[in-house]
């Protein structure tokens, strides 16, 4: 028993893909709804379809697709669901109006028929709803009955009278449904019941399958001529003040600084340049589909994108460290920037000044382990490069012994105020704002992350100003990288995507921001809003969705679960809404596969993702470039570790830039959302006030709102 999935470009479809695949054990075949001879591949074993949610009205052809014809035309079950429930009313005569109120990402009592879809369900159950539009009751046609509905007579559920079709209007696939996997368990049982009555089915015996995932059996890679030889040191010293000495003037050089350590998930820091003698820097534009590569100051191009060009790199240089307590044995450290989304399927409107991409070669590297206070050496070569390695070492140690004491940090005793402007002012933040409620009220997206950037032109020194960044407000995925002529000071809280030893990828979204408290009573009166708080949580609860359904593209099938669900992580400055997904990687996967399968992030952009990104390049009319995209290593040894790139600036001979954002849902108040990007600005404007100024009191800076 196999499911036709039909993808209305949604960012929940791979959601239902997995769970299909573990109810019918076996994984359905997915087709996009813009596929014309759909009927091409109703295979043999093909004996039901599912229609998926998505952006949109079902009148709108570039919405819907083939939908309507399939509704129309097939002979086997059909499920819609969501907007596939809609257009299933659309087909047979009822209209398709606005709802009540705008409902995403919130929770529902569902009261039903018991038949059908329900058996064995109670009634009422909790469901999530995503929608803005509903079938209108009024309108009903004869040959469709409600099924299900809210407590206040929404319609929740149809079926055709005559014919196998049926519909929900709420998400049976969100983590947070009751009763998701029954549901489709008994539209298995419906299926299976009608296909023991002979029917004449308009299937094609000879189509091939698309997009059926093969099952791979994982060869071990022969001996590779690499090796990472490794020293362990007893003793830890400052990692700021080994930085500052030995990085400090390096023209290109990286620091990934769990700069707050917590257990689970920021025990190690690491740090380099690109001083190794395999050691290379790697440019990239997306427009120019070319890579720059540049070693020992020799600069050569080679046609391609940045993400083919590291897997190749990786899988040449591929070697394993497994008794290293930490994942990273050199390889790949940079950034994605967030136009990158090109190369992911997505849209291209607005072009970065910066690279698109710019990664180092790791193949020296200082570690710091936080929880033993000792540091690791590790220098990449060829088997026969132990004496190399070992000089470098002695090299390293005798330069540890002989440490410099850590120079203060001096301001630039500039005595005018730093000032600062957005790119959009306040009063085109705002109207983007209700620009953004008004698509989610059409059903054009659920949520929609809006971001601005704030300039300035006052020049810094970007290592002093990062080295103040990492007091202030310490986080567990903070980084210092320098290329060049620009310089990223990264304070993130939030881990995009991390890949291990044993391929578990992890993600790790934020949505829902509360400043601290001025007293203990007022800071847990403030975690607490923020754990309870009906619209922090629907934001949160669409990104993990969202972020389900990308790894759901590439992981097996019943691995993708959620260990923490919506907990409050507490930072210096800000409490969040933090939810961590986890799930193992398919054989023929690599991390670039996966890291392209989730990139952006999806709480940089909301959901659905790929319309959510069209409606953010119209509002905003800019590149994001860093801001929003990722940093991080990807290993020799097939692991990764990305963060999401907030909290962060960029430095530039021009000034420095500070980007800033938060998702808007049909609860925002425009005015409490202008409110949360000031907030989440804050301590970047004091760490940068401080450099300039040697402290970051009001006087010494201004933010222009016009």
């Amino acid at each position: 028993m196999r499911t036709l999935l039909i993808d209305n470009y949604d960012s929940y479809t791979f959601n239902l893909y997995q769970q299909l695949a573990s109810v019918n054990g076996i994984e359905p075949i997915v087709i996009k709804n813009d596929l014309e001879n759909w009927a091409d591949y109703l295979t043999p074993d093909i004996t039901n379809i599912v229609i998926s949610p998505g952006p949109g009205h079902p009148k709108n052809r570039e919405d819907f697709g083939i939908c309507s014809q399939v509704i129309q035309q097939s002979n086997i079950p059909v499920l819609g669901v969501c907007l596939g429930h809609q257009g299933i009313g659309t087909v047979f005569g009822s209209r398709v109006i606005h709802a009540p109120d705008v409902c995403h990402g919130r929770l529902s009592s569902i009261h039903h028929c018991v038949l059908d879809l329900f058996e064995g369900i109670p009634s009422p159950f909790t469901a999530v709803r995503y929608h803005s539009l509903v079938v209108d009751r009024p309108s009903l046609p004869s040959c469709l009955q409600i099924t299900a509905e809210t407590e206040d007579g929404i319609i929740m559920g149809l079926r055709h009278r005559h014919r196998p079709i049926f519909g929900v209007q709420f998400h049976p696939e969100s983590i947070c449904t009751d009763y998701g996997d029954r549901l489709l368990k008994n539209f298995q049982t419906i299926t299976l019941a009608f296909h023991q009555t002979p029917v004449s089915l308009p299937v094609n015996s000879s189509a091939t399958i698309p997009q059926a995932k093969t099952k791979l059996t994982f060869i071990p890679k022969p001996k590779t001529p690499f090796n990472v030889f490794v020293k362990k040191v007893s003793t830890m010293p400052e990692p700021e003040q080994v930085f500052v000495h030995f990085y400090g003037a390096s023209s290109d050089a990286f620091w990934l600084d769990s700069s707050q350590v917590e257990t689970g998930l920021s025990r190690f820091s690491f740090m380099g340049d690109a001083q190794g003698d395999r050691s290379l820097k790697v440019s990239y534009n997306c427009l120019q589909d070319q890579i720059e590569i540049t070693k020992d100051s020799q600069t050569s191009y080679q046609p391609g994108n940045i993400f083919d060009f590291l897997q190749q790199k990786l899988d040449h240089l591929a070697c394993t460290n497994d008794q290293l307590p930490f994942d990273f044995n050199c390889g790949f450290v940079g950034y994605l920037g967030y136009e990158l989304k090109r190369d992911c399927d997505a849209s291209f409107a607005h072009s970065s000044s910066l690279p698109d991409a710019v990664f180092l070669l790791a193949t020296q590297l200082l570690v710091f382990d936080h929880q033993q206070q000792i540091m690791y050496l590790l220098y990449l070569g060829q088997w026969d490069e132990k004496d190399a390695a070992q000089a470098w070492f002695n090299s390293i140690l005798n330069q540890l012994a002989s440490l410099p004491p850590l120079p203060p940090i001096t301001s630039n005793d500039n005595q005018k105020p730093v000032i600062f402007r957005f790119s959009q002012s306040r009063t085109t933040y705002l109207k983007n704002i209700h620009q953004c409620l008004e698509e989610i009220r059409n059903g054009e997206s659920y949520e929609i992350c809006l971001t601005n950037c704030l300039h300035t032109d006052t020049t810094v020194d970007p290592l002093a100003f990062y080295r103040h960044l990492r007091h202030l407000n310490p986080a567990p995925y903070a980084c210092f990288l320098r290329f060049g002529d620009f310089a990223v000071v990264c304070s993130s809280p939030e881990r995009f995507l991390k890949i291990d030893g044993d391929r578990q990828v992890e993600t790790k979204p934020i949505k829902g921001t509360r400043p601290r408290g001025q007293t203990p009573e007022d800071d847990q009166s403030k975690r607490l809003d923020l754990r309870q708080n009906e619209k922090e949580r629907a934001e949160n609860l669409m990104v993990l969705d969202l972020l389900r359904n990308d790894l759901g593209r590439v992981c097996t099938v019943g691995s993708i679960h959620v260990p923490q669900l919506m907990q409050v992580e507490t930072y210096a400055t800000v409490h969040q809404l933090v939810s961590t997904i986890r799930g193992q990687l398919r054989p023929d996967v690599t991390i670039t596969d996966c890291i392209r399968a989730a990139f952006p992030g999806g709480s940089m952009t909301g959901a659905p993702k790929l319309r959510t990104m069209e409606i953010i390049d119209q509002l905003e009319g800019e590149a994001r470039g860093i801001y929003s995209g990722a940093i991080g290593f990807l290993g020799l040894n097939g692991t990764a570790d990305l963060n999401i790139v907030i909290r962060s600036a960029i430095v530039t001979a021009m000034g420095v830039s500070i980007g800033t954002g938060g998702g808007i849902v049909a609860l925002s108040e425009p005015e409490l959302e202008f409110e949360e990007i000031l907030l989440k600005v804050r301590a970047l404007i004091h760490a940068l006030v401080k450099t300039v100024h040697g402290n970051p009191s009001l006087e010494h800076y201004h933010i222009d709102l016009s």
